[in-house]
């Protein structure tokens, strides 16, 4: 996925990574150069070479704090 950049946001990225907060849902992101992020990924790879555990706890501290959860767990498809 891609998206276009201001050119406000382009010279803030430029410099250092921007950081940026969702206002619907108060979840925080990072914005950083290619160049960087391939830096960083290479030294998690490194570090994390079996990432699985982790993101499963991540997921799952994600999962604990979503109202709508519930209501994906119900969800059916569907009968033709």
């Amino acid at each position: 996925m891609s998206i276009e950049l201001t050119e406000e946001q382009l010279n803030a990225a430029a410099s250092a990574p921007v950081h940026f907060i969702d206002p619907s849902t108060n979840r925080g992101y990072v914005l950083l150069a290619a160049e960087a992020y391939d830096r960083l990924s290479e030294h998690v790879e490194d570090e994390l070479p079996d990432a699985g555990p982790l993101m499963n706890e991540v997921m799952a501290e994600d999962d604990a704090n979503d109202p709508t959860l519930e209501s994906y767990q119900h969800y059916r498809k569907e009968q033709s």
